[in-house]
């Protein structure tokens, strides 16, 4: 262990949340140890804003309870305690100890023990809420970096594994052996790329060196896990440089099937151009701190597997290709929610924005001012500028064009615009109403 004072790191209490003080002083006066762990002092040493203050201590979750009445446990792999202050939630969580071995959870067993760590066959830890020391906690943390402990007491650093030189030297680093390490939960694997991207590091050769030759065990990790994962990596802000991490370690496909097996060596389709596109997008709104719906990144990213998919329903089964189309985006969102657990609330908008863009070219008469009042025309307008700027069809640039103007034009200018369609051909002719014929009694 490495204990850097005050005077050494740059650290200060005005950049720490006043709710983390709170609980770090009381956890300290009622005669606990408290540190602040993790991603925050990492942020704080990099200059950074933190995005949460994460706490480590030796006071159990129920003396965490009995300690603050605005705590609540969570938690079933490792119990936490979560301090509400409000919108903020301070989560804390007791030393990690060490989980048993294969051989002492069936002693466990044996002599009618629960274990407190359960492993499945794999590796992966599927339980684990063994308490110890603040020294084995810091060796089960995941990364270097993330195992530095800051304490009130005297505002000294503790550093157990080496994580002070690695920030400073920009590494990400796996604490313990790689392989095991990611057995016990494979999403190591996507943190390791989420942080190396985030932070503008390298990861560590011991680090990366198992992660292609295991990307399969994330065939495990329930969907909504993965979706969750997914989120962080990509709408964070840095999600193009987490696509190119994640492609050269061969962690892209067991998250996005679709989209990895129409690659192409070159690299430069019009899917692979949609996906480096919209994640640039994405990462300047996010950037300019402006929001980002990911209902609209994962329907850019489907969309040419969608595409492809219905031309190829439309030759084999002989519909047409708007029947093809319904059928192909139900085929797609239902394959893609079996490795990302996408939630119903998306996949509803996924399918506005994509049938929005059979529509779109249809503008005569009302139906252009009926498509602006759509909730999601807004997305789809943005995806078909998109397909414009990625494919350079001259068809879809002047379509996009087209819309691009009519939104902000006055009502006198919208209707010149659509009594000048002429290229676009005639509307199509209301087919008449059939009227009942009228019987009428023989005179």
């Amino acid at each position: 262990m490495t204990i850097i004072p005050r005077d050494q790191h740059s650290i200060s209490r005005k950049e720490i949340s006043e709710n983390a003080l709170k609980v770090l002083y009381r956890l300290n006066k009622a005669g606990y140890e408290s540190y602040l762990v993790g991603g925050g002092v990492r942020d704080l040493l990099l200059g950074k804003k933190p995005k949460d203050f994460d706490i480590t201590t030796n006071a159990t979750p129920e003396q965490m309870r009995k300690l603050f009445r605005n705590c609540r446990l969570v938690g079933r792999r490792f119990r936490l305690a979560h301090v509400m202050f409000g919108p903020e939630i301070i989560e804390v969580a007791t030393f990690r100890g060490h989980h048993m071995g294969q051989e002492a959870e069936n002693t466990a067993s044996e002599i009618k023990v629960p274990a407190a760590a359960v492993q499945a066959q794999n590796g992966m830890l599927l339980r684990d809420n063994i308490f110890g020391s603040i020294e084995e906690d810091a060796q089960r943390r995941d990364f270097t970096v993330n195992s530095l402990y800051y304490s009130v007491a005297d505002f000294s650093l503790r550093d157990y594994t080496g994580g002070l030189r690695d920030l400073q030297e920009g590494v990400i680093r796996l604490i313990g052996d790689p392989e095991t390490r990611y057995r016990e939960d494979p999403v190591r694997m996507l943190r390791a790329v989420r942080f190396a991207a985030k932070l503008g590091m390298t990861i560590s050769p011991e680090t990366g060196e198992p992660i292609p030759r295991l990307a399969s065990l994330l065939h495990d990790i329930p969907p909504a896990r993965l979706f969750e994962e997914s989120l962080k990596m990509l709408q964070a802000g840095y999600g193009e440089s987490t696509y190119r991490l994640l492609c050269e370690y061969q962690l892209f496909q067991p998250l996005f099937p679709l989209i990895s097996r129409n690659f192409t060596e070159s690299g430069d389709s019009y899917m692979e151009h949609m996906v480096t596109r919209v994640l640039q997008n994405t990462d300047q709104r996010l950037h300019n701190d402006m929001r980002v719906n990911p209902a609209f990144l994962f329907s850019a990213m489907l969309w040419y597997p969608l595409l492809e998919h219905a031309q190829k329903l439309t030759q084999e089964s002989g519909l047409t290709y708007f029947d093809a189309f319904g059928l192909a985006l139900n085929d797609i969102l239902d394959e893609q929610c079996r490795s990302l657990a996408i939630p119903k609330r998306l996949t509803t908008l996924m399918r506005d924005i994509w049938q929005l863009q059979l529509r779109l070219s249809r503008r005569q008469g009302k139906r252009a001012y009926k498509l602006m009042e759509h909730p999601k025309f807004r997305a789809a307008y943005d995806l078909l500028a998109l397909r414009a700027e990625v494919e350079n069809n001259g068809e879809l640039l002047r379509l996009t064009q087209w819309w691009g103007e009519f939104q902000v034009a006055p009502p006198p200018r919208q209707k010149h615009m659509l009594n000048t369609l002429g290229d676009d051909g005639p509307s199509r002719p209301r087919r008449p109403r059939r009227r009942t014929p009228v019987h009428r009694d023989p005179a």
